[in-house]
Order: structure tokens, then C-alpha cells, then sequence
């Protein structure tokens, strides 16, 4: 009785998931020894040819990988170090708290798509009038037009929409430590900086590792915004391995190489995740 029980509420459920997850990513991994372009009747079996096109620096993917390593590295630290640092901010004792909470949070509820194109305008328009008016050199740059300020420009907008999110968490992280152990490290003569890196952010270590997570999954993920506002551009400096997937399967027909990619993808941010959840839950059994 038991089983029937479980298998009446549970069955719906893992009958959509298989559906939704667990069927399309067999698939996927089927079309990855293919050279299957996505629309042909007509699929060949290659073997591992995929695989060893990407490892062997055939296709771009492994480039693209490299820009998306080192985006994700800077994302990561300004995210999490301003996002901590707003939320120290807005719990201590300042006025329209909630007010700058809110403007905080706001682009997180932005579709990356929106978003980007109307920072295309942005840099694109309103920096070089900007510029034009205050006399300034930094504003009337090429901001989507060189490597270097295409890169910056992506850190910018990838900044702006998503440290209001690593805000609320640490706000909530640091609203729940106990005043009473705040009180004692203040007797005992420790400061508000010591306080901080003593006290309270050990007692933060669940809410840094979901902030942690969540912030290298987006990052290594990016594709709205590279698609809005780059396209990989300009001369494919700034193309990630999610748009770099995309155009394989969908503009350049190579959806059996596109899977393969896909999946190495998938094994990297596996990778990269699970090392990050292992260090940061030994950090919090340390702190218990």
C-alpha cells in the first residue's frame, strides 16, 4: 500500500521531470556522436570525432571558454564583495533602507534580453553624449567596439543586474546573527571590522555558499546578456560558451557538435560547482 501511495503523489511529478530533463538530455547526449545538422532526415554516427574536434583546438569552444573563465572569476568577486558590502550598509543604523533595498534589487527582475539592449543604447548613445557635455574622454570611448572595453562593458551590466540579489541574502544572513554574540565581541573590546570578520561572517557561511553558487552557475551560463549587447563581438572576443553553443546548432547547423560542446559544458560547471559546494560546506562545518 505503501508503494502505490508514494508512486500516486510522486509519479506525476517524475513522469514530467523524465519528460522534461532526463529524456531531452539522453537525446543529447545520442546526437553527440553525430553529425547531425539539425534539420536532415539524415544522421551519420561519428564516434567521438566531436569530442576530439573540440579538445584538439579544431572549434573555437575551448576560446570561448577561456573569456568565459575569466568574466565568471571577476563577476564572482565584485557580485559577492559588493553585494556583502550593500548589505552591510543597508543593516546598519541610515535612513530609506527599504527605498534603497528595493532600487537595489529592481534589475534582477530585468530580463537579461531587456536589459542588455537597453544598455546598448547606453553605451552606444547616452555615454558619448554624456561625454560630448562633460568634456570627458573616459565616456566618449568605443565602449562595445574594442576588446578590452567590450569586456568591461559586459562586467558593468553582469554587475549591475545581479549584486541585488547577493544583497538581499546577505541582508537576511546578517539581520538573523544573534545581537547577544555581537554584544559580547563588542565587551570584550573587539571592533566593528573584527566584529565582522569574527562574528558575523562565519555565522553567514550557508548564505555565502548559496550566494556563491548561484553566482558562478549565472556566470559561467551568461547568454542573454552577450547576446544583446556583444553577439561575441567584436571579432568573437567576448563570445561565451553558451552563445558559442547557440550559433553552432543554430546558425551554423552543426547541432551534433553543438551537443557535444553542450556537454562538456555541462561537466565544467559540474566540476566548478561541486568543488565550490565542497570547500564552502567544510568552511560551515568548521563554523559549527
Amino acid at each position: 500500500m505503501g508503494f502505490w501511495r508514494h508512486a500516486l503523489f510522486l509519479g506525476p511529478a517524475s513522469l514530467a521531470f523524465a519528460l522534461a530533463v532526463v529524456v531531452p538530455f539522453v537525446i543529447s547526449v545520442i546526437y553527440s556522436f553525430t553529425d547531425w545538422n539539425g534539420v536532415a532526415n539524415d544522421i551519420k554516427f561519428i564516434g567521438l570525432d566531436n569530442f576530439v574536434r573540440i579538445f584538439s583546438g579544431k572549434s573555437n569552444f575551448l576560446g570561448s571558454f577561456w573569456f568565459t573563465l575569466k568574466i565568471s572569476v571577476v563577476n564572482v568577486i565584485l557580485i559577492n564583495v559588493l553585494g556583502t558590502l550593500l548589505a552591510v550598509a543597508l543593516t546598519s543604523a541610515i535612513r530609506a533602507k527599504g527605498l534603497f533595498r528595493v532600487a537595489f534589487y529592481l534589475p534582477n527582475t530585468i530580463g537579461g534580453l531587456i536589459l542588455g539592449f537597453v544598455w546598448q543604447f547606453i553605451f552606444v548613445t547616452g555615454f558619448p553624449a554624456i561625454g560630448q557635455l562633460l568634456q570627458s574622454g573616459f565616456f566618449n570611448q568605443q565602449w562595445l567596439g574594442t576588446e578590452s572595453t567590450a569586456f568591461i562593458g559586459l562586467v558593468i551590466v553582469s554587475v549591475w543586474q545581479n549584486v541585488g540579489y547577493v544583497m538581499v541574502i546577505m541582508t537576511a544572513a546578517l539581520m538573523g546573527v544573534p545581537s547577544d554574540l555581537i554584544e559580547s565581541a563588542r565587551i570584550d573590546g573587539a571592533s566593528a571590522v573584527c566584529t565582522f570578520f569574527k562574528v558575523k561572517l562565519p555565522l553567514c557561511m550557508p548564505y555565502i555558499t548559496v550566494c556563491l553558487f548561484w553566482t558562478i552557475s549565472n556566470a559561467f551560463k551568461m547568454f542573454e546578456l552577450n547576446y544583446s549587447l556583444t553577439k561575441g563581438g567584436p571579432y568573437g572576443s567576448t563570445n561565451s560558451m553558451a552563445l558559442y553553443i547557440y550559433n553552432d546548432a543554430f546558425a551554423n547547423n552543426k547541432y551534433g557538435l553543438a551537443t557535444a560542446e553542450s556537454l562538456v559544458f555541462f561537466v565544467i560547471i559540474m566540476l566548478i560547482t561541486g568543488i565550490q559546494m565542497y570547500f564552502t560546506g567544510k568552511k560551515e562545518r568548521e563554523y559549527q
